[in-house]
C-alpha cells in the first residue's frame, strides 16, 4: 500500500511539473508552430493528449464545443479568466495567435467524447432532476435549458457531459466570485442560488451523463 501511494503521489508531481513548465515542451511564442502541436506537446501535459484529462484539476476537453474553447482561450491570452488555476496553469499563453487558438480548439474539439463515469446513484437521481428542471423555489432554471438535454453545449455554451465531478463543483464555486469568469454573468446568478449539495448532485450527473455530441437521440446517464 505504502508504495502504490508512493507511485500515485509521485505521478500527481510530474503531472503538476508539466502544467507549470510549459515552454519547456515547446515555445508557444513562436507563430509558425502550428496550433496542433501545440495542443500534442504543450497541452496535452494537462489535459492529454486525446483530450480526456487524468486529474479533475483540469478539464477534459474532448469533443468540447469548439467556440467555448476559442472564447476561452482568448480570455485566458487576455488574462481575464483570473480565477487562481487559471493564472497559474493558463496566463502563460499570452502569445497565442488568433489562429493557433482556432487550431488548439479545432483539434480538442474533434476528439472522441470522453467515457461516463459512474457515482451515487441517490446522487446521480437528484442532480438529473435539478439538470431537467431547475430549482423552481430557488429560483434556478434548468441547465438543460443552455446546455442541452444531453449536456452537449451548443456555441460558447459548454458541453458539460461526462466532465468531471470535481471540476464542475470548483468552477460553480468560481463563479460565485463574480468578475473571476468573464462571459459568465448567467452562471454568477444562479450558482448563488445553488447549495453545495444541489452543485454536486448535478456535477455528479453529469459526470454520469455520455453524450456523442448529437442534439437528438437517446443518450443516458449510465449510472450503478
Amino acid at each position: 500500500m505504502k508504495r502504490t501511494s508512493r507511485l500515485m503521489l509521485l505521478v500527481v508531481l510530474l503531472g503538476e511539473a508539466g502544467c507549470h513548465d510549459l515552454g519547456r515542451s515547446r515555445s508557444i511564442d513562436n507563430p509558425a508552430v502550428a496550433g496542433r502541436t501545440i495542443a500534442l506537446q504543450v497541452c496535452s501535459n494537462c489535459h492529454s493528449a486525446n483530450g480526456v484529462s487524468v486529474s479533475p484539476m483540469f478539464p477534459k476537453l474532448a469533443a468540447q464545443q469548439q467556440a467555448y474553447l476559442v472564447a476561452q482561450i482568448t480570455d485566458f491570452k487576455a488574462h481575464r479568466r483570473a480565477d487562481p488555476n487559471a493564472k497559474k496553469y493558463m496566463w502563460g499563453f499570452r502569445h497565442l495567435s488568433e489562429t493557433q487558438i482556432q487550431q488548439i480548439a479545432s483539434y480538442f474539439s474533434s476528439q472522441p467524447p470522453p467515457p461516463a463515469k459512474s457515482g451515487d446513484p441517490l446522487l446521480i437521481d437528484k442532480g438529473r432532476a435539478i439538470y431537467a428542471g431547475g430549482l423552481p423555489g430557488q429560483g434556478v432554471p434548468a441547465c438543460s435549458a443552455c446546455h442541452g438535454m444531453h449536456g452537449e453545449g451548443a456555441g460558447e455554451i459548454p458541453r458539460l457531459a461526462s466532465q468531471h465531478a470535481d471540476y464542475i463543483v470548483k468552477q460553480l464555486m468560481v463563479f460565485r466570485n463574480h468578475g473571476q469568469r468573464p462571459r459568465g454573468e448567467p452562471m454568477e446568478l444562479f450558482s448563488d442560488k445553488m447549495s453545495e449539495q444541489d452543485m454536486r448532485s448535478v456535477a455528479a450527473y453529469l459526470q454520469a451523463l455520455y453524450s456523442d455530441n448529437v442534439a437528438s437521440g437517446d443518450q443516458s446517464a449510465a449510472h450503478e
